[in-house]
């Protein structure tokens, strides 16, 4: 099967809802701390949010998904115009394809046309990286989007499903760690949805990437995607394999991030997680699959209202905590069910 099919496949499986993880997020463990003499104004909340130097209006990261074909063109460039007007970062899918076939580069290119001032994440696979990522292939990523980032997905497990996946991980940190030292540009490290663990992270921390998104179980189990594009009615035991995203930052609050930023993904579906997650200890939380899903069935408009559902939520939800501003919300504000 081509990879152009199988990034069609992707997005159809995600968005059905068939291969969302039987274990939970670990969100729900915890609740908020209501205040009851808040003594804010809900007017003035803001709820802002900075990550890697740079100023964004919500603390949501629009994580990557899909590129390499057409009507992905057509997604991410709702996505990118979108994120122009909103002041939103945002990621794309792997660009693996772009380098392996040319011929899709303008799926990914449209993301910079249609937003020419937006923080853009390239996005390549750590086992491409394994023996070094040419300097040709470097610039074609970061050109082809003029990238403020780039993102390496680790997907061990996804790929291990995968009936034409990699096989090979051995050398992917050397790679990052040499990725690091070719490129200006911050290095964002995350998982596909199976998580971070503090062992890893302090890996990565070695390596010098510049943030980590844990990407934890609870949303969309790749594996399980892999799964039902080979075999339908597939019931694997790997289906559920991961680390809950609330573990993964549990996880890495107990270890010295030396400045390093923590994205939160991985079944991110309201702005309850996103509040959460910066409890938690993360900067910044990320979603793809009910940004995926909002486009599909009402394009733009799908988008922006679930945004706006979101917003407006989270600031009630500060509001209720007695906070003035997103950086207020720590672990104070929780408390375990």
């Amino acid at each position: 099967m081509s990879i152009t099919q199988r990034k069609k496949d992707h997005v159809s499986l995600t968005v059905s809802g068939q291969s969302a993880y039987h274990k939970t997020t670990g969100f729900e463990r915890y609740d908020f701390m209501h205040h009851a003499l808040p003594e804010v104004n809900i007017d003035d909340i803001d709820v802002s949010a900075r990550f890697l130097n740079h100023h964004f209006s919500f603390p949501l990261f629009i994580s990557s998904m899909t590129g390499g074909y057409s009507e992905a063109g057509a997604v991410n460039a709702v996505i990118a115009r979108f994120c122009e007007a909103h002041n939103l970062p945002f990621g794309v899918g792997s660009q693996r394809i772009m380098l392996e076939k040319p011929e899709t580069r303008e799926s990914f290119e449209i993301v910079r046309k249609e937003a020419p001032t937006a923080f853009i994440a390239a996005n390549i696979g750590g086992a491409q990286l394994i023996d070094g990522l040419s300097d040709d292939h470097i610039s074609d990523l970061i050109d082809s989007i003029r990238a403020d980032a780039i993102i390496v997905h680790l997907n061990p497990l996804q790929e291990l499903m995968q009936a034409e996946g990699d096989r090979n991980f051995q050398g992917i940190r050397e790679g990052i760690r040499s990725l690091e030292q070719k490129t200006e540009l911050p290095i964002i490290v995350k998982e596909t949805g199976a998580g971070i663990s503090s062992v890893v992270a302090e890996m990565l921390i070695e390596c010098g990437v510049d943030a980590i998104d844990v990407a934890g179980a609870g949303g969309t189990s790749w594996a399980k995607v892999e799964n039902l594009r080979n075999n339908p009615k597939s019931d694997n035991p790997f289906d559920d394999w991961g680390l809950p995203t609330v573990d993964c930052l549990l996880q890495l609050r107990n270890i010295d991030l030396q400045d390093i930023q923590i994205i939160s993904s991985g079944g991110i579906r309201s702005s309850f997680d996103i509040a959460k997650s910066i409890c938690l200890g993360a900067q910044i939380a990320a979603t793809a699959q009910p940004v995926i899903q909002a486009i599909i069935e009402d394009g733009y408009e799908g988008l922006e209202n679930l945004y706006t559902k979101w917003r407006s939520d989270f600031k009630i939800l500060l509001c209720l905590l007695g906070c003035e501003r997103t950086g207020d919300l720590d672990f104070r504000h929780l408390r375990t069910v």
